[in-house]
Formats: structure tokens, sequence, C-alpha cells
């Protein structure tokens, strides 16, 4: 869809420790040729901080960069992967209490690594319909950092999980990048790549995320070749973006960077770079391999980092590309109009 009057008016990110690939190798955590063949770096680990108050952290820093006032925002999305408090907590509800703000619409979205595009999209129809919102605040937080997963090998070969946060201010009236398409959708045909055969009803079996990996090996050794898996999901994806860019009345030359999720080099290269014709150059490769996956955070903590090191300026045109489990996939495109004052 083409999008008017969303604007971007400030980001906020955290990011705490790093950790290096090289030690985890040294450490016996991860193998050297997983390494070596997905191209990641690194990622950051955050400790004992709940992931709900690295999103809390996030919005601080958005909010500090922002001439917004705390109670000129008019609904708050949240969105995340892992865990965010016990079973029956709002995590929106706690984020809010932790900024003073309240009276306010509060979503709490769960797409997968699609979560903070998906929450934008929402944002988008609160700010262009009925509801008439002037000020959006998204956060997502994460926090692997638990005994029933590995960050370096429970979510398979071709990502390292990342703890951290991002957190998205958005304005009706102006920022400092404008929305100017997003589009999104489902390939329903791939939901039990995630899900596999597992029951429909709890009945007192455990599941969690570390199961997932082994729930799309099975999906591709039972149902649908990893090849095949891989050729369906890329098609569906470019055409997610092909509809992003005609809707931004773009073409794939035109955009100066891509903003995929930290994954395998590999993955990005062959599923999204090569067929725009793109080099990886024009990714944010370089950057995100060091990162980690920080869930649905990832376009965003990279989107933070090329406005604030200046690898992106006024006029430039940036692409952010998530999915998530369903399969789920959303495209945007960002214009950027000028640097904010916190760009070093």
């Amino acid at each position: 869809m083409r999008i008017e009057n969303v604007h971007i008016d400030s980001l906020g990110v955290v990011l705490h420790e790093w950790a290096s690939a090289e030690q985890a190798v040294a450490d016996g955590r991860v193998d050297a040729e997983v390494v070596a063949s997905n191209g990641l770096t690194g990622t950051h680990v955050s400790g004992e901080v709940p992931a709900v108050d690295l999103a809390v952290s996030a919005a601080r820093t958005a909010l500090d960069r922002s001439k917004t006032e705390p109670d000129e925002i008019g609904s708050h999305l949240h969105s995340a992967v892992y865990y965010q408090g016990p079973v029956g907590s709002y995590p929106p509800g706690y984020i809010l209490r932790e900024l003073g703000l309240d009276d306010i619409s509060a979503i709490y979205l769960q797409q997968g690594c699609n979560g903070m595009l998906g929450a934008l999209e929402v944002a988008i129809g609160q700010m262009t319909g009925a509801a008439e919102v002037e000020s959006v605040l998204l956060t997502s937080g994460e926090n692997f950092s638990s005994p029933e997963i590995d960050r370096w090998t429970g979510y398979g070969q071709s990502y390292f999980l990342g703890d951290g946060a991002a957190s998205v201010l958005l304005s009706a009236e102006e920022g400092f990048a404008t929305v100017r398409s997003l589009h999104a959708g489902v390939l329903p045909e791939l939901e039990k790549w995630h899900r596999g055969d597992g029951p429909q009803l709890l009945r007192g079996q455990s599941d969690s995320m570390a199961d997932m990996a082994q729930r799309a090996e099975q999906f591709t050794e039972t149902e649908l070749s990893l090849s095949d898996t891989l050729e369906k999901l890329t098609v569906f994806d470019l055409g997610v973006i092909h509809r992003a860019l005609v809707d931004a009345d773009l073409n794939a030359a035109d955009i100066a960077k891509v903003v995929p999720i930290n994954m395998d080099g590999r993955m990005i290269e062959y599923s999204l770079m090569m067929p725009l014709g793109l080099p990886m150059s024009r990714s944010s490769w370089d950057f995100g391999k060091s990162v980690g996956h920080v869930g649905g955070a990832d376009v965003f903590i990279t989107l933070e980092h090329l406005v604030r090191t200046r690898e992106v300026g006024p006029g430039d045109h940036v692409l952010l590309v998530s999915q998530g489990p369903g399969w789920i996939c959303t495209a945007c495109v960002v214009t950027i109009n000028e640097l904010p004052a916190w760009a070093v």
C-alpha cells in the first residue's frame, strides 16, 4: 500500500555486551565450520536484564531524541519473539507503566521476527484510518539468556540469537524519514514448517522456541524438501517486495540500502540481493553480521545505525524486509528526509 503522512520521528536502540563468535568457538559453544559458513561474527548479551526493561530503555531513548511530549502519544504497539513475562501478564502495560504513560491504546503483537514491521502496519492503519492517531510508539525487546535455548545453536545454523531492543516513534506531522510504502502477506502453504505435527490443544506437554528448529527440519524431511521450501518462500518474499517498490514508485536500483533481518550472509545474498540485482554492498550485512538476531527489532536496530553513522542521508531510499513463521513477510520503503540531531 502507498503511505502518506506517516513519518519516523525518532528511533531508540539498546545493545549491551558484545560476544564474539570466535570466542564461542573457543569455548565449544558452536562449531568453527558453522561460523565459517554463515559469516556471522558475534551477538549481544544482556544478562539478567528482562526483555521488557530493554524495550523501556529503547523507548526512553526514542522519546529523549524527539520533541514529542509523552502525553501526545496516542497508541503503543509492542512485539516480541521470546519470553516477556509470566503467562497472563501484559507486556505493553508494564512498558507504559515504566514510561509513565496511560490512557492510550496498547496492543501486543506476536508475529515472530516480523513483529516490528507488523506493528508498523497496524500503526499505519491507526494513523491514516478512523482513529486519526497523531503519534504512535513501537517497541520490541528480547533476552535469550535462558537455559531453554542456546543462542549459538538453538535456532539452527543460520542465526545467532541476540539480546537487545528497538523503539520507533511515529508522527503524522513530521520526521527525519517518511514511510513511503508497506506491503505484507502470508504464505499459508508453509505454516506447518514451524508448527510441526504437535497437538493443537495443550495437554501438559512442554513446548519452547528451541523446538522450532527441529520442527522445521522435520518438515523439510517429510513434507517438502528444503530447496523447494526456500524456493517457494523466496518467490513469495520477492513478490511482497516488488509490490512495496511499485507502491513507492521505485525500482530496486533506486534503493540505497536493503535491510533484512540478521542471518546467514548466504541467505541474504541468494534469496534477496541477487534476485533484486543488487550487490551485497547495498545490504546492511556488514553491520548486521555482528549484531545477532534480535527478533523483529533487527530492521530498526540497523536503520538507527545507518542513520546515526550517516551511511544513509537525505534523499536515500531504504528497503526494510522481515519475515516470520506462518510464513509472513513484510517489506517497507522508507525515504530519509534529513539527518536527525543524534546522527554523529
